[in-house]
């Protein structure tokens, strides 16, 4: 009898230790999916431990579209964001929110704060959710975007819209350089308020796909004042120093646009030729990639179809 019990104990220790590993082994798992929760994010002032799938984000800078085009939920933005024509849907029930609102930001319960680097009170932000900065052009504007895709956890499908991108604009400027000629000059000038500026090649209102990506000519004046620190304050007199054969005029819908009915103004090439392509002023400030399919749409259009 015990020769006959002995056998069936010994199956019945190796089912009730079965079944303990697999407790392990799920135990195992829950910890990895635990942690999983959160990835580490390395960003320009150091690593910081981010939500893997963040679901409630805040953004205190002009990387909301960047937020929104990988399909990541906003729940607070800044002024210019929310008032930004060109997010009004997406954003039309997120709270607009500020840096020194912090009770505000508390109350919406972010789990992810993206700043830029000039934002105040940010070890405040820090307490309430992770906070990642960054410095407006440090990087090119392509590689901001897929820099949002790591913290988002979403950089392949980032690259995969930039490398897209980059081509399809790399083709309209190959297109417009046919038209325009090699040698023609492009200026991006803007009216804002009572004042004009000129922009370099990273200051956003088209800039980065006009010079950097479809490689277009800067007037050598633009080059000498402008390149180097982003953009320069003109003065209606010599606004034609600054005009290129070809002018994007973004216009603010308050800005003081006086300028349009001198003779000055009337007797530049680029006006004379119907060569200045008027641009809204409000959203051209973004670099996202809404705004950014946006403005190459307008230069395809503009250039190719006028």
């Amino acid at each position: 009898m015990k020769k006959l019990l002995t056998p069936l104990f010994l199956l019945l220790i190796l089912i009730v230790s079965a079944c303990g590993n697999d407790n392990i082994k799920t135990e195992d798992n829950d910890s990895k999916d635990k942690g999983s929760k959160t990835i580490t994010y390395q960003s320009e002032t150091g690593p910081v431990k981010v939500p893997s799938h963040p679901k409630r984000v805040v953004v205190l800078s002009g990387y909301t579209g960047d937020v929104l085009d990988l399909g990541v939920n906003v729940v607070g933005v800044d002024t210019w964001s929310k008032n930004n024509p060109t997010f009004k849907k997406q954003l039309k029930d997120v709270e607009e929110v500020s840096e020194d609102n912090l009770e505000k930001i508390i109350e919406l319960n972010p789990d992810l704060i993206i700043a830029l680097s000039t934002v105040k009170n940010v070890d405040k932000l820090k307490e309430i959710a992770p906070t990642v900065t960054y410095t407006w052009g440090k990087v090119d504007y392509l590689t901001q975007h897929v820099e949002i895709g790591k913290l988002l956890n979403k950089e392949k499908e980032a690259k995969a819209w930039t490398d897209d991108f980059k081509k399809r604009a790399e083709t309209v400027g190959n297109d417009i350089r046919a038209k325009i000629g090699e040698k023609s000059t492009v200026s991006v000038i803007e009216a804002y308020g009572k004042d004009l500026y000129v922009y370099g090649n990273n200051w956003a209102r088209g800039t980065e796909i006009l010079y950097q990506t479809m490689k277009l000519n800067m007037p050598e004046k633009v080059k000498k004042d402008a390149l180097k620190a982003g953009y320069y304050t003109l003065s209606s007199e010599v606004l034609p120093e600054y005009a290129g054969d070809y002018v994007i005029l973004s216009k603010y819908s308050d800005s003081n646009t006086s300028f349009q009915n001198t003779d000055t103004y009337k007797n530049i090439p680029a006006v004379k030729n119907g060569h200045v392509f008027e641009m809204q002023g409000e959203g051209a400030s973004f670099t996202d990639p809404i705004t950014l399919e946006k403005q190459l749409a307008f230069f395809k259009k503009a250039f190719l179809e006028n």
